[in-house]
């Protein structure tokens, strides 16, 4: 039985394929991987993308626990999709915890983190990153889910290449850069308001998401004037 509605797939794709490239890269990645996540009934979903000197760091992750299987994969250097992005092909797992190919994954992730997939993103046929999902239980991957992923991946190289024929490269890397670095400014800003307001991390970062969508604004800036607030607080 086919998991992935072919139907919804191809509509979801003609939408994003239309996406103005007013938004900003950043938005339109976003916006991809959160419908990867919501349309298909996936746990979560996440993309990664390799800087100049070829090291993965995620860029877009929709909730904690995706952040977890992220983080874990970078700082052990090791995991399905840090395979998927070496190898160049879709890397699955029934589930990471027992899976001996990543023997140390198991004791950085985040409990509900159990079956992932993975699959290159490429620019000219070179991989770039890679676009991320996970199932909260054990779960056996099958075509349809390697078949939609790919086509969200190929969808990210068209906006990626799109951005490069509208603007500078010099300054579609600026945007990536910057969504990369302050990562960690968004994860402090994610701490703060959780100790403040007794949040989840996954509701404190929903909320500032949020609420940097409807003020048009980046999360990041958004995050930075949240810890400024903070910091202004404690003197």
């Amino acid at each position: 039985m086919t998991h992935i509605d072919p139907e919804a797939l191809v509509a979801s794709l003609r939408r994003l394929q239309t996406t103005s490239p007013t938004t900003g890269i950043v938005h339109q990645l976003e916006r991809a991987v959160d419908v990867v996540d919501t349309l298909f009934g996936y746990s979560g979903a996440g993309l990664m993308f390799a800087e100049e000197g070829k090291d993965l760091r995620y860029l877009v992750a929709t909730d904690d626990r995706g952040r977890s299987l992220e983080g874990a994969q970078l700082h052990l250097g090791q995991g399905p999709c840090v395979s998927a992005y070496e190898e160049n092909t879709a890397v699955t797992s029934f589930d990471v915890h027992v899976d001996p190919r990543w023997p140390k994954l198991a004791d950085r992730l985040h409990p509900e983190v159990r079956a992932v997939a993975g699959v290159p993103v490429r620019l000219g046929g070179d991989p770039v990153g890679t676009l991320n999902v996970y199932q909260s239980e054990p779960y056996n991957w099958d075509e349809s889910d390697i078949q939609a992923l790919y086509a969200y991946a190929d969808v990210i190289e068209q906006l990626l290449t799109a951005a490069m024929a509208a603007e500078e490269k010099s300054a579609l890397a600026d945007q990536l850069q910057y969504a990369l670095d302050y990562r960690v400014i968004i994860e402090r800003a994610v701490g703060y308001l959780m100790g403040k307001h007794d949040l989840t991390a996954a509701q404190a970062f929903t909320g500032l998401r949020k609420q940097a969508r409807d003020s048009r604004r980046r999360v990041a800036d958004l995050a930075a004037e949240v810890l400024g607030e903070g910091a202004g607080e404690l003197r």
